[in-house]
């Protein structure tokens, strides 16, 4: 998600070391989100791209949603339904069916925006989206130890929530193989899937719609808009408070739309926003999301006795 050129640096000067190697130079360009507005950051340049825009994120999110329609579509008609909505309150009747289905979406998502996105930004699709797997690696200790610690925070704040017995996400715990199957999904697949989407995607189109909607309508502004694609502070907080807004309804069904737990999900997506704007790298964000996850899942894994006693999720 590189959103300015590769001349900005932090200090809004080439370094020493790019000005040796200017081939090395213009490999990588550096995050839009990570070095916000200043006046320094003014080039006599062409016009420069910002990525992923809002466009390009309405493609993505739009994609997704109509595959997963299209292939439930085509499972009901084969008789094979993966879920159903019972007295206003959507039941998987396929657990496995269900996991498949999200699998496909995702996989399928991910490999057509691996091939369509360099296309159009003339880059590689991770250097678009910022993935930066090397920034996330040499951090993993952190990371995955916040991650945890959100776990813990939340179990905490459940013990105080009065949930129902059960929730629609117990769906997906009815056998040991369905159990394994969700922790897998839960933990790898979905974390990485739900940050290139939130974090990748929305959190900087959203920054970038709001900075075009909020510029001056004058000649220094638009000059100023041709010649960076640094993100205002403003920018950014509101697209962390809408994009968090958005996760946590999106995951409102799974906590049966309770309140607390929707509050403490919007709170978990400001600071996985956090860490992906401090390291200017999504794939960090991944890792404390599945971690977090991860620990979610270790608490039940270890309530139930490895999956073996699934009814005392009930009790």
């Amino acid at each position: 998600m590189s959103l300015y050129s590769a001349n900005d640096s932090d200090d809004g000067k080439v370094s020493s070391d790019d000005a040796q190697n200017p081939h090395d130079a213009s490999r990588e360009e550096p995050s839009a989100l990570a070095h916000l507005d200043s006046p320094e950051r003014m080039e006599e340049e062409t016009p420069l791209r910002r990525i992923p825009h809002l466009g390009h994120a309405l493609v993505f999110v739009g994609f997704t949603g109509l595959l997963l329609i299209l292939l439930e579509a085509v499972l009901a008609a084969l008789g094979h339904a993966p879920g159903a909505v019972r007295s206003g309150v959507a039941t998987v009747l396929h657990p496995k069916l269900q996991l498949a289905l999200l699998a496909t979406t995702y996989v399928t998502t991910l490999l057509a925006a691996w091939g369509f996105y360099p296309q159009v930004w003339q880059r590689g699709f991770l250097d678009g989206i910022e993935w930066r797997w090397a920034t996330a690696r040499n951090q993993a200790g952190k990371l995955i130890a916040l991650g945890l610690l959100l776990g813990i925070m939340m179990q905490v704040v459940t013990y105080f929530i009065a949930p129902p017995k059960t929730l629609p996400v117990d769906d997906f715990f009815r056998t040991q193989m369905d159990a394994w199957l969700i922790t897998l999904f839960g933990t790898v697949l979905a974390p990485a899937f739900e940050e290139i989407c939130f974090r990748g995607f929305l959190l900087p189109a959203f920054a970038i719609a709001y900075d075009w909607l909020s510029l001056p309508r004058t000649e220094q502004a638009r000059a100023r808009w041709q010649t960076t694609t640094a993100l205002t502070p403003a920018g950014v907080i509101f697209s962390a408070v809408l994009t968090s807004a958005i996760f946590a309804l999106m995951h409102a069904q799974q906590v049966a739309h309770l309140w607390a737990a929707l509050l403490v999900l919007f709170s978990i997506s400001l600071v996985l926003t956090t860490v992906r704007v401090k390291t200017k790298s999504v794939a960090a964000s991944m890792l404390v999301h599945g971690a977090y996850n991860g620990f979610v899942f270790l608490s039940v894994l270890f309530a139930t006795g490895g999956y073996r006693h699934l009814e005392r999720m009930t009790q």
